[in-house]
């Protein structure tokens, strides 16, 4: 498969050709930078790693060139800092047995504006010849902007294949906005508790992030402490770690992003108030 940046690349941590790799897919997830994968899909990645009839397959749209960095990173070029991440994340895919790793390469800048739509089309590609059970990627609430172009990016992509080609559902994910404030019967709940050792492994892996200047490692597994002890009030913990996603598959077939984010927003607004009366 040629990808249409020359940075772009495609890594299969067991050196099957990148056909059956890319066929053998059953999760997809589509992220915006190196290690947002580790931390927002966990969940999917411990499901697969578990069963050898599912297959994690990802893919890093941006070529991660802005990230802040600290340390022995401080003086690193974006260029410098890009080959850096880039192999970190497709070691990442080894510790995480990852059907396939792709890095389409493309600036920030690109991501956030609809533009030509190429990025769209190159996606719409890959999840075709993927053709996965469920895809996953961003939320709509995220509070980065690349992010939030990925997953518009991503629903533009569905919107090109005929539905014989599309996920079954495709799930928003946690990143830089939690998604615990979404009405409990509107969470998608993953169980991240599998193979804690992977888990720790898969985000200390991303040293130049870790280590020059941002915890993600330590953020991503206090979060997932925290959903699971905060997720029900009246009940024991049934597991130690957990993560949220929302459902956006009707997006697909229905493009008004905007209602679908303001009815999850109108009922956070509506319970608060609710509440608030009932203790008056």
């Amino acid at each position: 498969m040629n990808l249409k940046n020359e940075k772009g690349h495609i890594f299969v941590p067991d050196s099957s050709d990148q056909t059956t790799a890319l066929l053998r897919t059953t999760h997809l997830c589509i992220a915006a930078h190196q290690d947002d994968i580790e931390i927002m899909a966990y969940g999917a990645i411990a499901e697969c790693f578990a069963d050898e009839n599912k297959w994690f397959t990802a893919i890093v749209v941006t070529d991660g060139a802005g990230s802040p960095r600290d340390g022995e990173y401080a003086k690193m070029t974006d260029e410098e800092m890009q080959k850096v991440r880039a192999k970190e994340q497709d070691d990442a895919a080894i510790i995480g047995k990852y059907s396939a790793m792709i890095q389409l390469g493309y600036p920030s800048k690109v991501i956030k504006n609809s533009g030509d739509g190429l990025c769209a089309k190159e996606l719409a590609g890959i999840i075709k010849l993927c053709n996965p059970e469920i895809v996953f990627t961003h939320n709509l609430a995220d509070k980065h902007d690349t992010h939030v172009g990925v997953v518009l990016r991503t629903l533009e992509a569905l919107r090109l294949l005929p539905k014989e080609s599309r996920a079954d559902k495709v799930y928003a994910l946690e990143v830089w906005r939690g998604l615990d404030w979404l009405m409990d019967e509107a969470k998608i709940v993953f169980d991240t508790s599998p193979n804690p050792e992977v888990a720790e492994k898969l985000l200390s892996i991303f040293a130049s992030q870790c280590a020059g200047g941002k915890r993600y490692d330590l953020a991503a597994l206090g979060r997932r402490l925290a959903n699971a002890t905060f997720f029900a009030s009246h009940s024991v913990d049934v597991t130690t770690s957990l993560s949220y996603g929302m459902d956006i598959t009707e997006l697909i077939e229905n493009p008004d992003v905007y209602g679908f984010i303001n009815k999850h927003l109108d009922d956070l607004r509506e319970d608060v108030i609710e509440r608030i009366k009932r203790s008056k």
